[in-house]
């Protein structure tokens, strides 16, 4: 007798079963419609933002945000008022206070480094106080599959309108300042103003983040899709691309995988979402020594100094 057909006989289900289990697919697949929806708009947003944090070094920052997003989805769900909007508050406090206040990379850590151990001692406070539904409280760390309702979908598209909305706006003045910020200054480009405005659009894409894999994991959405594709591709467009592709892969994937099982969402996004990075990171590996080059944050050594600045149409004088 297996293993599995032992842990049967003994009425103990398997660990495999708890996290792969397919029976009834079809009809568990219509209950997560929405998580669907709002899974791949997410990937899409997640995507396009995640470029501008890996570009910008501000990794730190997206998890900073999404504590203080916790906190107030955590004191929403006490006060019994909409979660959404709570999340969405503390993301857009979190975004204000650090792009007002960090200007420079130590002032931005030193805030952020207070901001989360803050944000999360408030979201636990405020679960602690709350005697609803235990699943309510585990799912704004860990997400939920079935946790996206009508009007949280609804929510989800308004702010996904908005964000992409800002970001075609500012795309290229925002990819010329987190390129090179000393010669966009030099230019005339808002370098401060784009910095806050940036902020901004992140805390309401780490809000959205969390009503779907929870406040701890919102880098697999905001982070890992973009640091993937820089290591495959040195175009500026196809990183922008792949890291879509892969955040709504991982997204869209990891919902389908956590429909027949009985463990929260954000395992599967995130296992996918490292496999595809661990994928990039060898397949990088591999072209470099073959001579070529990633788009690498760490290794970008910045423009020649030697070289005078050549005019960008469109930009400055």
């Amino acid at each position: 007798m297996s293993a599995t057909q032992l842990a049967r006989a003994a009425g103990t289900p398997d660990i495999w079963h708890q996290i792969f289990n397919f029976a009834d697919y079809p009809q568990l697949l219509a209950l997560v419609h929405n998580s669907l929806i709002a899974g791949a708009i997410l990937g899409v947003v997640g995507g396009l933002i995640s470029t501008f944090v890996m570009k910008r070094d501000l990794p730190f920052a997206a998890h900073g945000i999404s504590e203080l997003s916790f906190a107030g989805a955590s004191g929403a769900l006490l006060l019994g008022v909409n979660v959404v909007a709570g999340s969405l508050f503390g993301s857009v406090l979190a975004a204000v206070v650090i792009g007002a206040l960090g200007n420079r990379a130590r002032d931005r850590n030193s805030i952020i480094g207070v901001l989360m151990p803050f944000g999360l001692g408030l979201g636990v406070l405020f679960l602690a106080l709350y005697k609803g539904r235990a699943a309510n409280k585990f799912g704004l760390l860990t997400g939920q599959i079935v946790a996206v309702d009508t009007p949280q979908l609804s929510w989800l598209v308004v702010t996904s309108a908005i964000v992409l909305l800002g970001l075609a706006l500012i795309w290229r003045p925002l990819s010329f300042a987190s390129t090179d910020p000393e010669l966009a200054a030099g230019r005339g480009v808002p370098v401060a103003a784009l910095s806050t405005v940036f902020m901004l659009l992140l805390g309401l894409t780490v809000a959205m983040s969390v009503q779907v894999v929870g406040a701890l994991l919102v880098l697999s959405i905001v982070c890992t899709p973009a640091a993937a594709a820089m290591r495959v591709t040195a175009s500026p467009v196809l990183v922008t691309l792949l890291s879509v592709v892969f955040a709504v892969g991982s997204m869209v994937g990891g919902i389908l995988l956590a429909l027949g099982s009985s463990i929260p969402i954000s395992p599967y996004v995130t296992t996918i979402s490292f496999a595809i990075y661990l994928i990039c990171r060898l397949v990088g590996a591999y072209r470099s020594r073959r001579g070529w080059a990633s788009m690498s944050v760490e290794a970008d050594p910045g423009p020649d100094p030697a070289v005078p600045p050549q005019p960008i149409a469109g930009i400055g004088h």
